[in-house]
């Protein structure tokens, strides 16, 4: 009887604790925020709301903006401010960028997996990565050899597309696009050669998975307000993401680990014309700064915008040109007027690839359009901000507290009619071209490539790799949704991939010579 007694006793402790716990984690939700206040943004939730919302979160976020387009939800620290204003975008990412940061907040949330990278650092270590991207992506030698290494996977693309065309074989276009992604980024991030797109690949198709998977549960953070318990306790999706980290730290620190044994073996006669040998050489200068940790965060944060960027944006785009085959030929046809390649039954696709060059591509604005388009409609990081070191004033009359999160909205942004007018939900390439050719707009407008001090440094790196691929694969292929009447959405996390994939057909348009 006392040993029941004694474990009912500590049933009940517990339960009071978490209960007293639970009240007081909700008291401090609400506690001092101002909720009536006509001076700050109208609440509209709290996190927990966030949570009931979160498979289809961002299209809740523009339901939201298309009543309010300055609203917030609390949390037990802060407020959290969502903005669709443009005049609000640019005084946080601009006018007003000293007083905002990443935050303490987002820094605990995202430091696990990227680390002292460039997307979650500020001050002095945000200056040194942006100082040497800035340098490396300004490098010919680098733009250079990324076209190389873009051509290449283009063409191994071509093929493995051809060999599913030709049996008629549905395949995932999203999965083959993200591995061909992978493989360029490993090549131009580490010199190396995953050949992962023909999936054979053991660790390599692992890496993929542990990467995707730990962003979707890195960002499942922002709404579980439970999640620092459960990696204490090493319990549930925190368990997951520690293991999918461990393997993907590993991985890459024995990609690095090998590169530098090869620069101190081979010298001066080994390639240095991807970034982590080009890192590697920068780092002998401050060797106590420049550790193999930090070259990692930084490779990894260069992956997230390398990899799932271009991959996921060129999803959207195939997706978009299958619902309006309309477009997808009025893009075939500026490919063959600006190549010149239209009369072949069959073509010679090392020779085709070869001929996508830099002056090729800088003609082809309907194609430039068309992926700006896919951009507006699904950027590729759907939702993003900063945090307030300050007291602060928004340009919409909205007042901010220090340590308050203000988040703008790229993909809520692309659907309102108050920023692209009444057919803003249109996917019309159209709209980007003024006087017939492509005229862009204020980055505080079209966000997808951030903005201010911050703007994405890998912007022409990006559209330039989306652009060869993209040729590449509508030059030869006419493409299909496998299934016109399912509903394609995506899923939450911090990149927008397409979720379940995009099973496709691709049409032979013409044969490859030697096949």
């Amino acid at each position: 009887m006392d040993v029941l007694h004694t474990i009912f006793t500590c049933i009940g402790t517990l339960l009071v604790i978490s209960f007293t716990s639970f009240l007081f984690f909700i008291l401090r939700i609400y506690a001092g925020k101002s909720i009536r206040n006509r001076k700050y943004a109208p609440v509209i939730g709290t996190v927990f709301h966030q949570l009931f919302y979160f498979k289809r979160l961002y299209d809740y976020q523009t339901e939201v903006a298309k009543k309010l387009p300055t609203s917030r939800i609390l949390g037990p620290a802060q407020s959290m401010i969502y903005t669709t204003d443009s005049r609000n975008v640019a005084h946080i990412l601009k006018t007003n960028f000293p007083k905002y940061s990443k935050g303490k907040h987002n820094q605990e949330i995202i430091m696990d997996l990227f680390g002292k990278g460039i997307f979650a650092v500020d001050g002095d270590k945000w200056k040194q990565q942006r100082k040497l991207a800035s340098l490396e992506f300004s490098a010919r030698v680098l733009r250079d050899f990324s076209c190389a290494v873009f051509r290449k996977r283009a063409a191994k693309l071509v093929r493995k597309v051809f060999g599913f065309s030709i049996s008629n074989q549905v395949f995932d276009m999203q999965e083959l696009l993200m591995r061909c992604s992978l493989d360029s980024i490993f090549k131009v991030g580490f010199g190396v050669d995953l050949n992962c797109v023909d999936g054979s690949g053991g660790d390599d198709n692992n890496f993929i998975k542990a990467f995707d998977d730990s962003n979707e549960l890195i960002y499942w953070r922002y709404v579980d307000s439970f999640w620092k318990l459960k990696r204490y306790f090493n319990i549930g999706s925190e368990a997951l993401l520690k293991k999918n980290i461990k393997f993907i730290h590993e991985f890459v620190d024995e990609l690095i680990r090998t590169r530098r044994k090869q620069l101190e073996m081979k010298q001066d006669s080994v390639d240095k014309e991807d970034i982590l040998s080009r890192f590697l050489v920068e780092s002998k200068k401050d060797p106590e700064k420049m550790t193999d940790q930090y070259l990692r965060d930084i490779i990894l944060n260069f992956m997230l915008a390398g990899k799932d960027s271009t991959a996921n944006t060129l999803s959207w785009f195939f997706y978009m040109l299958c619902k309006n085959p309309l477009i997808q030929e009025k893009v075939v046809e500026e490919i063959r007027e600006i190549t010149g390649n239209n009369m072949k039954d069959k073509e010679n696709l090392e020779d085709f690839v070869a001929s996508i060059t830099e002056e090729v591509l800088e003609k082809m604005h309907y194609l430039h359009a068309a992926l700006t388009e896919t951009l507006r409609l699904y950027p590729a990081v759907p939702v993003d901000g900063r945090c307030a070191d300050a007291d602060d004033v928004l340009p919409d009359g909205f007042h901010i507290r220090k340590g308050d999160q203000v988040n703008y909205m790229s993909y809520a942004m692309g659907r309102m009619t108050y920023i692209w007018g009444n057919d803003a939900e249109d996917f019309r390439p159209e709209r980007w071209f003024k006087d017939g050719s492509f005229q862009p707009e204020s980055p505080f407008k079209f966000i997808a490539f951030h903005a201010g001090p911050r703007i994405c440094l890998g912007k022409d790196f990006a559209y330039r790799q989306m652009k060869i691929l993209a040729t590449a694969l509508l030059y030869f292929f006419r493409f299909k949704l496998s299934d016109d009447t399912k509903v394609v959405t995506y899923r939450t996390m911090f990149t927008l991939h397409i979720n379940e994939g995009l099973p496709v057909h691709a049409v032979p348009r013409r044969g490859l010579a030697g096949s």
